[in-house]
């Protein structure tokens, strides 16, 4: 395999960080690697917020499921979908007269679009885990930071059309630092060819062996079976009961009333 091959295969979540802190040079290739990454349209419908203030960090460990590593990350990047800035230059241009002018309601930013901006988001989030990885720069996605979306909204002064799909923390590779990847599904479960295949209950406990092997029945979840245990802790858990209150509430600030209102003003 080529070398960028080997960085992709060898990397894994690094959730330990060595003491020494990553460079000013490597953070600058990491995010210019990241502002590299595929776009719609080329418009980048993402905003990036880099953390490196210890004090942010350590509030970061909490507020993100109480993941005390994160607090000794280097620096943290969060990838923040973005269309405040499209549509504040929209407002300046006066978007709104030039589509009374052509006979037209305006068009706001709507649930779609903040899926086609977070294609734009991870794809760039991905390009810095790559180029990190490639620099000897370890890195950990931390998913919690949909979670608490009030909390965040105010620390990182969040607006409306914005939303923070994703966070990952980097930190250099400890010393005498020893590779443990985890397994994947195999491919022949995740990969179809031309169509979408169900797979019956034996292809699925086939697919997670690893948890169905591993799975202990004296746990704290009280699980008779693998797949209630992963339900429990993944899925019926209370920070992911967290995640849907958290996420609803940024749905409803990004579908904002001020919109709809303004919408109505043309109509008339």
């Amino acid at each position: 395999m080529n070398e960028t091959l080997n960085t992709i295969m060898d990397r894994s979540s690094l959730r330990r960080f060595g003491k020494k802190e990553v460079s000013i040079k490597n953070k600058e290739l990491i995010i210019e690697s990241a502002l590299r990454a595929p776009t719609a349209g080329n418009l980048m419908l993402y905003s990036i917020i880099k953390v490196e203030d210890k004090n942010v960090l350590e509030k970061l460990s909490h507020t993100c499921d109480e993941q005390p590593f994160i607090k000794t990350a280097s620096f943290a990047l969060i990838f923040v979908v973005d269309f405040q800035k499209p549509y504040d230059y929209f407002a300046n241009g006066n978007f709104l007269s030039y589509c009374a002018e052509q006979g037209n309601n305006p068009v706001y930013p709507s649930l779609s679009d903040l899926l086609l901006g977070s294609q734009d988001a991870m794809a760039a989030a991905q390009n810095s885990v790559i180029a990190a990885e490639s620099l000897g720069v370890g890195s950990c996605y931390i998913g919690d930071i949909i979670e608490n979306y009030e909390i965040h909204k105010e620390m990182f002064n969040l607006e409306d059309l914005t939303f923070p799909l994703g966070m990952l923390v980097y930190g250099n590779y400890p010393e005498n630092y020893k590779n443990i990847k985890q397994k994947r599904f195999d491919t022949k479960y995740v990969v179809f060819n031309e169509k979408y295949t169900k797979l019956n209950y034996k292809e699925l406990k086939d697919m997670y062996k690893e948890s169905e092997n591993s799975f202990i029945s004296n746990n704290k979840f009280e699980a008779k079976n693998a797949a209630q245990y992963i339900y429990a802790k993944k899925f019926g858990s209370e920070f992911g009961r967290e995640m849907e209150r958290s996420v609803n509430v940024a749905f409803e600030s990004w579908m904002s009333k001020k919109y709809k209102e303004i919408n109505k003003k043309i109509k008339q």
